[in-house]
């Protein structure tokens, strides 16, 4: 079993001069999912190299078993430091995709070609795509094999507008996840904020929020389990 995993490589929080990135407990928690069951993962980003960790999610409060273990884990580290380039990445060879998120793939994987490309191509390869928290963002572009959004008629879920506006960021952010996903037709549902929920629909796979990654994860593992 193989795992591509896509993060993000933006650090800014548009124009308020702070720093954003990845959110640690959502690479994490999946990444120990996949890799306890045995799976060889892979990590890319745009730029290729170590890609920008939100520093909020490394603080005291937003630490889990998981990104404790991530952070004392020397081989995790060395794969997190040298990410592939991901336009030089395909869906070939891998089994599945999963995308972490954290504010910054609304401003670099959600415009990204190579990202919807590789998306659109995994899917209709017959392969599964999980995504988590703003991550469901990086499917505004993509478009099912018709034409029409990827999303339109499908169950989806993804950080809330109501999570955004908890976190200060609805008048920062490009665009909001919750909104963006409505627009394009998907069928969006949710739970309490920051309350674990997964969706599943067909090869598609997504989580609401943080605490939705190794859920999420878990779901995507299982259907992998069960082919």
């Amino acid at each position: 079993m193989k795992i591509l995993m896509v993060l993000t490589s933006h650090d800014r929080l548009g124009d308020t001069g702070r720093k954003t990135g990845f959110w640690l407990e959502e690479l994490a928690a999946p990444y120990y999912v996949f890799k306890d069951a045995g799976a060889e993962v892979v990590l890319a980003s745009p730029k290729g190299g170590r890609p920008p960790l939100d520093p909020k999610s490394s603080e005291p409060g937003s630490q889990t078993d998981a990104t404790r273990r991530f952070e004392a884990d020397g081989e995790a580290n060395a794969a997190l430091s040298n990410t592939s380039r991901l336009d030089g990445v395909t869906h070939e060879g891998f089994d599945a995709v999963f995308y972490p998120g954290g504010h910054g793939p609304l401003w670099d994987l959600a415009e990204d070609p190579a990202s919807i490309r590789l998306i659109e191509m995994t899917l209709r390869a017959g392969k599964p795509v999980a995504l988590v928290c703003h991550a469901p963002g990086v499917l505004r572009h993509a478009k099912a094999p018709d034409g029409k959004p990827l999303v339109e008629g499908k169950a989806v879920t993804g950080f809330t507008n109501t999570e955004e506006e908890a976190v200060g960021l609805t008048a920062i952010v490009p665009f909001l996840v919750e909104d963006e996903l409505t627009r394009n037709g998907g069928v969006f549902s949710k739970a309490a904020d920051w309350q674990p929920y997964v969706v599943g629909d067909g090869l598609l796979i997504t989580g609401q929020n943080p605490a939705s990654s190794g859920p999420a994860a878990e779901r995507l593992q299982q259907y992998l389990d069960d082919r």
